[in-house]
């Protein structure tokens, strides 16, 4: 409770900085960054609003907060010493490139590439620590076969490259949990993505062979797993 409590408090306090980041990568291929003054550039309130020139951009206003919140409190209550580091960065990555694919259904570089850095150097910096070289070079393998699943499935399959890129950082963290924890995370995206696109067309938002995006069930699938891994 106490660690839902902290990851809850840490997530709304991250919040402004995380809706920022939305608001400027949600921007589709090729096309500048949004920014509309330096004073929303880093940081935004819950509005939306930017608070130097009033103009409004990014996800609707709470949804970031709620997100961050809710995805804090998970990784709180989850979280453990010392992969602990590793959970919050993805964590606060995860927040930002879920609603990123949600607007524009893409996965920047400029997000999914600092992400795997900072993952491999904690999961390191964890393994190392505690001694967990066999775990690290699971954690590998675990990266290279999640990357290459994706990059397969975006050759042959209506499916991003961006997903290809993000695949890595997921396969490698849910690879600290065991093998077990690697398929969950796995069979988890695909089935919240499916779920997803069927509360879509039931909705009748979406037509038969519309394309979702596929970024937050991948992060969502894989927080599932590594919950259900603790």
């Amino acid at each position: 409770m106490i660690g839902a409590l902290i990851g809850t408090a840490v997530g709304l306090a991250a919040s402004p900085v995380l809706r920022a980041a939305a608001a400027r990568y949600s921007v589709p291929y090729g096309e500048p960054l949004q920014v509309c003054c330096p004073r929303g550039r880093y940081r935004l309130p819950p509005s939306g609003s930017c608070p130097g020139c009033g103009q409004r951009g990014g996800p609707r206003a709470g949804l970031v907060e709620l997100a961050a919140a809710g995805a804090g409190a998970a990784i709180g209550a989850a979280a453990h010493w010392p992969v602990a580091p590793v959970l919050v960065w993805a964590g606060l990555f995860g927040v930002v490139l879920g609603f990123v694919d949600a607007a524009v259904f893409r996965l920047p570089d400029a997000l999914t590439l600092p992400l795997a850095a900072g993952t491999a150097v904690l999961l390191v910096t964890a393994g190392l620590t505690e001694h967990q070289g066999g775990v690290l070079l699971r954690c590998l393998y675990a990266g290279l076969a999640f990357g290459a699943c994706y990059g397969a499935l975006a050759l042959l399959a209506p499916m991003g490259f961006g997903d290809a890129k993000l695949a890595p950082s997921l396969g490698a963290l849910l690879g600290w949990y065991g093998w077990h924890t690697v398929l969950a995370g796995f069979f988890y995206g695909f089935l919240l993505a499916a779920l997803w696109g069927g509360a879509l067309l039931l909705a009748g938002r979406s037509g038969r062979g519309a394309s979702i995006a596929f970024g937050p069930a991948m992060l969502l699938g894989a927080l599932l797993a590594v919950l259900t891994a603790v």
